[in-house]
């Protein structure tokens, strides 16, 4: 399966650049290709989630938190029996009105169970509780309250992880026992020599109850808070008005000695139409870090589907015209001053306001490496002269090839970035006004490039897009770092103030 992925992966860029050069050929070997990855079904991960051991530990406290106010709730049911005294003969208690104090949690921890999942022990735990008490011997009877002291409380629950059929994250308790070392109970009445008789009876009896209670309230609570809370991480996450991104799961969670880690689709899409993208995802292989609480790794399969998926839409097409230009320069887009580089426009199109279309021929192809984000884009860029009657004649077409870098942060949840223009270089590719010297152009298609079409790319591109994160959950001590064919995010998590 490997050697199939890399060569999937080298022939998809060998068809990326015959498309780029306009090769007859190029249909059927990208139909070849798409057809290859349909039938092979890759399944690596776009995107890979690992929560390290100190990231479950920050959210084991909080969960803890949540699993101490359910088990103060915890309601215990009134009990009775007989017990049998020898010469006294039978005696009947009952025991009613039953108050937990609440738990005590002083000591618990979660660790990870390689290729199962989580385990949380709670140990030394303890608690208190009320009542009152009926008793009935032959022609006695008394009553009064009663307290309980329940000491050395173990628990040990067992998490499965796993994903639904919509690739959300699923979690269940395929194990769960308590066990409880010491119960103590206390009465206050006159006959202390009675109630000494059948205590154990009681004692033993309320452990069998707690016993089963907290376990039930740890199932219940997972159930009912903390597998709908792993849910709120989302599937599909809307970007704009015309992509979205797939954040669904592509394999249960993995558990290993040193962390969790979650692979996730990672694919941008088109809200107007999907279509398959016809390049594999990599395999991604985080590097063994730890120092952060999560880290994500987001692959150049990632970032190039955004490429496509923007690309296939048609939004990247963008249009220059002279309105855009400040004030301040002193040359206007139109023929009069183009008509220094391109002579003829002074005769074929005179004083004629002019307006440029850039379009990418096909989605642009981005690779990340250990020193940093860099692409190589090609555009087309068409020249035309808006006539008096508003139509549009064509006078050339020129293509840019250039050197883009890219800086990459994260802010307020989202992957935003920057994008820093190197060399360019310009060549005729049609002219309908006779040959002239490209070269003459490059200053001024430089000033277009940095001045007017890279703002606009890096206002969207400081917008961002949302990692994928449970709701609730805000990002600190930042990390970002490049690594071949992946970007690597650090970080520490906190709970976001609620309010």
């Amino acid at each position: 399966m490997d050697i199939k992925v890399v060569w999937a992966g080298g022939a998809w860029q060998q068809c990326h650049r015959e498309a780029r050069m306009g090769a007859q050929s190029v249909t059927v070997a990208c139909g070849a290709l798409i057809l290859f990855l349909t039938l092979t079904g890759a399944t690596n991960p776009g995107f890979v989630v690992r929560i390290t051991q100190a990231g479950l530990d920050y959210a084991h406290q909080q969960g803890i938190a949540v699993l101490k106010k359910e088990l103060a709730q915890l309601k215990l049911p009134d009990f009775s029996g007989d017990f049998r005294i020898k010469v006294l003969g039978k005696v009947r208690y009952e025991i009613s009105r039953l108050d937990l104090s609440g738990f005590q949690l002083p000591h618990s921890r979660i660790s990870l169970v390689p290729n199962v999942g989580l385990k949380v022990s709670i140990s030394n735990a303890y608690a208190k509780v009320n009542g009152n008490w009926r008793v009935k011997l032959l022609f006695i009877r008394d009553h009064g309250s009663f307290d309980v002291r329940v000491e050395n409380v173990y628990v040990n629950i067992n998490l499965k992880l796993g994903n639904d059929a919509s690739g959300k994250p699923t979690i269940g308790t395929p194990y769960c026992s308590t066990r409880i070392s010491n119960v103590r109970v206390r009465f206050s009445g006159r006959l202390g020599w009675l109630y000494n008789l059948f205590h154990k009876a009681i004692e033993s009896k309320f452990r069998k109850i707690l016993e089963g209670k907290v376990c039930d309230i740890v199932v219940k609570s997972v159930h009912s808070k903390l597998q709908p809370y792993v849910q709120t991480l989302p599937v599909t996450a809307r970007i704009d008005a015309i992509a979205g991104v797939d954040y669904s799961l592509v394999a249960p969670p993995t558990a290993t000695a040193q962390s969790l880690d979650v692979a996730l689709k990672g694919e941008f899409f088109s809200l107007a139409h999907r279509s398959a993208v016809p390049f594999p995802p990599l395999a991604l292989a985080l590097p063994p870090d730890h120092d952060r609480m999560v880290y994500f790794g987001a692959s150049s399969y990632f970032f190039n589907t955004a490429g496509f998926a923007y690309h296939a839409a048609g939004a990247l097409v963008f249009e220059i015209t002279d309105s855009m230009i400040s004030n301040g320069v002193d040359f206007r887009l139109d023929t009069t001053t183009f008509s220094a580089f391109v002579p003829q426009l002074e005769e074929m199109y005179p004083d004629l306001r002019m307006k440029f279309r850039l379009s990418t021929p096909s989605a642009p192809f981005l690779n990340i490496g250990p020193g940093g984000l860099s692409l190589k884009p090609v555009v087309d860029i068409q020249a035309y002269a808006i006539l008096p009657n508003s139509s549009l004649a064509p006078l050339f077409l020129l293509s840019l090839t250039g050197n883009v870098s890219a800086v990459i942060n994260v802010n307020s949840g989202h992957i935003v970035g920057s994008l820093k223009m190197g060399r360019m270089k310009l060549s005729l590719k049609h002219s309908d006004v006779g040959t002239f010297q490209v070269e003459s152009l490059q200053s001024i298609m430089n000033f277009f490039a940095s001045s007017i079409l890279l703002p606009r790319l890096n206002a969207r591109l400081a917008q961002g897009f949302p990692l994928p994160m449970p709701k609730g959950i805000q990002l600190s001590n930042i990390l970002v770092r490049f690594h071949q064919n992946f970007l690597l995010l650090g970080a520490d998590v906190r709970s976001q103030p609620q309010g």
